[in-house]
């Protein structure tokens, strides 16, 4: 122990102070001259895009193509980035004295690893790459991937941001996305579905439907979001307790659900000054006939505080019977 103290004082003696002040200082200075041209390339490349970018963005006339071009943007401005300093790091290791052969050899090996073992990676870079390319998604659009809905905040090359309606935000990686389904690209459908009572005329119920979607196309600020005449579908289905009327209006891509709640009130008031019901659930009992053709008599025992008292409906041949007596057997 003696003797390793002796041999490090010894080292120190002889080393040079003056010289390590010297490289210190041109070493820290090579390095903040790295930092310093990574960070004005960086702010300079990043700036040529935005310029280049905003100027094909004023070229396109439509809505959807300013998003793709935003969407095209943030991902090219997050590559450079990335690039620059990934070289600002590898410069400043050399400077440092780090050997970058050997790291560089590691990396190669690990990356061939990590690539067997991280597949999946992989595929959601280059499914990323491709959703991009093709312009399928763009920030801002509602969209519905992955078995998820909700807008679209941001899109990398590995995953899709999407918040809900809820204000979740949902990850979703780019390799699950398998379908697209995209809401607010050029226009959307407005498709309202109504149900009306069997007893109802359903030529009358759609002439009201019509009138009320033309006066709300007609009305600002409605008329600056339905793009064409409203479209009366028809009959088109029939349910249990309702005959299904549908509607469809042609609106702005995102209106689509403010402009159905908007007719869907509107509707109701419509349908109650007409004097149009609209169905709810109810029950119809029915005894079944005999084989002899009179249906038997429906007993019902209403119940009102300690006494019980019996009635019932008319029979087959329009007779009441009267609720004294025992229930008949059978």
């Amino acid at each position: 122990m003696e003797e390793l103290l002796q041999n490090i004082r010894s080292e120190l003696a002889v080393f040079d102070w003056n010289l390590w002040r010297i490289q210190l200082a041109a070493n820290a200075l090579r390095v903040a001259l790295v930092v310093g041209l990574a960070l004005l390339t960086s702010t300079i490349l990043v700036h040529s895009i935005r310029v280049a970018l905003e100027r094909v963005k004023r070229a396109k006339a439509d809505l959807d193509g300013a998003k793709q071009v935003e969407t095209i943007r943030r991902v090219l401005t997050l590559v450079v980035r990335a690039v620059i300093w990934t070289v600002a790091a590898i410069s400043i290791l050399s400077i440092l004295g780090v050997s970058i052969a050997p790291l560089l050899t590691a990396a190669g090996v690990t990356g061939i690893a990590a690539g067997f073992a991280a597949q999946s990676l992989v595929k959601d870079y280059f499914s990323g790459f491709a959703l991009l390319l093709e312009g399928q998604l763009r920030v801002g659009d509602i969209v519905e991937v992955g078995g998820y809905s909700g807008v679209v905040e941001g899109i990398t090359l590995r995953t899709v941001r999407l918040r809900d309606y809820s204000g979740q935000v949902i990850f979703v990686p780019c390799g699950s996305v398998t379908t697209v389904v995209n809401k607010s690209m050029g226009f959307a459908q407005s498709v309202i579905d109504v149900g009306v009572a069997y007893r109802e005329d359903p030529d009358t119920a759609l002439a009201v439907m019509r009138r009320v979607a033309q006066e709300m196309a007609n009305e600002s600020p409605w008329c600056e979001r339905i793009l064409d005449a409203p479209e009366v579908v028809g009959v088109e289905a029939f349910q249990d307790s309702a005959v299904l009327l549908r509607l469809r209006m042609k609106v702005l891509p995102g209106s689509q659900w403010d402009v159905r709640r908007e007719y869907l009130r509107r509707l109701k008031k419509a349908f109650d000054q007409a004097g149009i019901e609209i169905p709810f659930p109810h029950l119809t009992l029915y005894p079944g006939v005999p084989k002899q053709g009179r249906p038997p008599s429906l007993y019902v025992a209403l119940t009102n505080g300690p006494q019980s008292h019996q009635s019932a409906l008319e029979d087959g041949e329009g007779r009441e019977r009267p609720p004294a007596g025992p229930l008949p057997q059978e």
